[in-house]
């Protein structure tokens, strides 16, 4: 049996997350967004205590902080290997990274990009922003327009490793997860 490795990625605030876990809820397995709780721990644990949409303003080292966030993405990725499962699902992939490190004009190394080459997903998801859902929240920083900014960046960063985006529509969350079922046995 041949694993697909789909990934739901998207700026802050687009329902990423509620989407996976309704796939999650249809019986699929998924991996999780990490960043979220990396964050929190960074402000917990940082010296800034003034409102900023970057979480690497919170972190003593950007580059490491970086480095953690795709060492665990590539982990649940390698981790997939061992389900006995057609298909599994991820809340944003490796190139995420790089694509936020961009977004923040911070410098990686080669095996950044090396590590987004050599572990390949079999689709991407997208979610588009989306003012009416958009909500800021503790470990959410950006703005909309922000988002907006970091979409672009996604977009730009999953085409230049050979991606070919699908955009989820705006609607329910249940159309949505029907969606990427559908597109899923398409590919």
């Amino acid at each position: 049996m041949s694993l697909k490795r789909i990934v739901i990625t998207g700026a802050p605030g687009t329902g990423k997350t509620v989407v996976v876990e309704g796939i999650e809820a249809e019986g699929y397995p998924c991996f999780h967004e990490i960043i979220r709780s990396m964050t929190a721990k960074a402000k917990k644990d940082g010296t800034k205590k003034i409102p900023v949409s970057n979480p690497l303003a919170f972190v003593d080292d950007p580059l490491k902080f970086n480095q953690l966030l795709l060492e665990g993405r590539l982990a649940h990725f390698k981790e997939a290997e061992n389900l006995d499962v057609p298909v599994s699902f991820f809340d944003r992939g490796m190139p995420d990274v790089l694509a936020y490190m961009d977004y923040f004009k911070q410098p990686y190394a080669e095996e950044f990009s090396d590590t987004c080459k050599d572990n390949r997903y079999d689709a991407i998801f997208i979610m588009p922003p989306w003012k009416e859902i958009y909500v800021s929240d503790n470990e959410r920083l950006e703005t909309f327009t922000e988002a907006e900014q970091l979409h672009e960046n996604l977009m730009n960063s999953y085409k230049a490793y050979g991606y070919s985006p699908i955009s989820v529509p705006k609607t329910t969350i249940p159309e949505r997860i029907s969606f990427i079922l559908k597109e899923l046995k398409l590919i």
